[in-house]
């Protein structure tokens, strides 16, 4: 005899739907306060287990695991065969077991065997990076499994902020990440989400509503959101800014107009060197033939030879500590003036906002990304910043000159006036 049973699941607002229809086996949701992502992740377990699949849910702490445990039971009592409380367990009609762990000891269920997990508040979460390295994914393994990383972000300092620069890889990626807002929940007052704008300072409402990664310590730019643009830019470019990408880097390209507005950004991985500078190529004819601006270390120096021998213009941007410093600091003063815009991209605001400097025994500081971030749009970004200045200063230059030669030629015209005339 079959009994039917009903089960009240999620009913996705649109933001948990999008994340649902683009899901890869590894999945990295940075999300703003009470957006949804505990509901979003249980629903994830729940599709799975009533498939009769082994399942289990990570927490940092049991303390954290309490609610998320107590709304599975709720959600699922209707098919419960057996509950065994003490071991956070669940067995059901259906042959999948729910299991929850708390990660306050990295090997938390270690030797068991998964086809979907979700880690809750990840960035909360001390061991991450041993916990998923030597526990989690192995368990994963027999079944093919999925994993989730759900979390609030928490600067950038942790191995979270790592997987979820992993999810804004190259197409094709088994990874995909999401930066989902407070605001993107329809459920949350947007009067709320303004009041506790005013109450916060920038950097908190930035993490807590934003869901940006910051950094709390050696932050270097400021006022990022207020160059944050959504309005498409059709000014005329000035420079192209290359950051040229190794092994595990990206290649970057950012266009900057005379007004200071990046007009593109083009960003890629895993791409060899003649088909980069064919994608330069385009993207300068596209653009009106601005100058390139291009680091010239290791093979930068070659690629921009080859450029420059296929008609290009190029210029070559040497990369040491006290250039790249300098290169740095310009662009931070231009976010602190409002003089640069950028569009509304995930990947260069977060790079932006985790880029730290840390001092160096010289009493000099040194610019770069968190370990295990990346930098390299920041890098294209002030490369380009840099190529823009000197454009504007050529400009100046240019037209001082034409301005002093009409005033030369107007000294050399004879006088209409004489002596008597005064």
């Amino acid at each position: 005899m079959i009994t039917e049973v009903n089960l009240r699941l999620l009913a996705p607002h649109q933001a948990q739907l999008k994340v649902i229809r683009e899901a890869q086996r590894f999945n990295v949701l940075a999300c703003g306060r009470r957006w949804g992502k505990t509901k979003l992740g249980i629903d994830r377990l729940i599709h799975a287990a009533l498939e009769g699949k082994p399942v289990a849910w990570f927490s940092p702490t049991y303390r954290l695991l309490s609610d998320a445990w107590r709304e599975l039971q709720t959600t699922l009592r209707p098919i419960i065969v057996r509950n065994f409380e003490s071991e956070y367990r669940l067995e059901l009609r259906s042959g999948g077991p729910v299991e929850a762990w708390s990660l306050d000891n990295p090997d938390s269920g270690r030797g068991r065997a998964y086809a979907t997990v979700v880690i809750d508040e990840a960035a909360q979460v001390v061991d991450l990076d041993r916990a998923w390295q030597e526990n989690i994914r192995p368990m994963l393994t027999d079944f093919k499994g999925a994993a989730w990383f759900l979390s609030t972000p928490k600067g950038t300092n942790n191995y979270f902020h790592t997987l979820y620069q992993k999810g804004n890889g190259a197409l094709g990626s088994s990874w995909r990440s999401w930066q989902m807002p407070t605001s993107s929940n329809p459920y949350i007052d947007p009067t709320e989400i303004a009041a506790a704008k005013d109450d916060l300072a920038d950097l908190a409402f930035s993490q807590e509503y934003l869901a940006q990664f910051v950094s709390w310590v050696g932050a270097v730019f400021r006022k990022i959101r207020d160059a944050v643009t959504t309005t498409p830019t059709v000014g005329k470019a000035a420079v192209i800014g290359v950051d040229w990408g190794r092994t595990t880097d990206h290649t970057v390209f950012i266009v900057l107009s005379e007004a200071g507005e990046v007009l593109e950004i083009d960003r890629f991985r895993g791409v060899g060197y003649s088909l980069q500078r064919a994608r330069l190529q385009a993207l300068y004819e596209r653009h009106g033939m601005p100058t390139i601006i291009a680091e010239s270390n290791s093979m930068g120096g070659p690629v921009i030879e080859q450029l420059a021998r296929d008609g290009l213009k190029v210029r070559p941007f040497v990369t040491t500590n006290a250039s790249k410093a300098a290169a740095i600091e310009a662009l931070a003063l231009a976010f602190e003036r409002n003089e640069v815009k950028i569009p509304n991209d995930a990947v260069l605001i977060g790079e932006l906002q985790a880029f730290e400097a840390k001092p160096l025994p010289s009493g000099l500081m040194r610019y770069e990304a968190p370990v295990g971030g990346h930098d390299d749009t920041v890098i294209a970004l002030a490369i380009a910043w840099q190529g823009a200045a000197a454009h504007k200063k050529d400009l100046l230059d240019r037209e001082f000159l034409d301005r002093t030669f009409e005033i030369n030629a107007e000294l050399t015209q004879p006088s209409p006036w004489r002596m008597e005339d005064v």
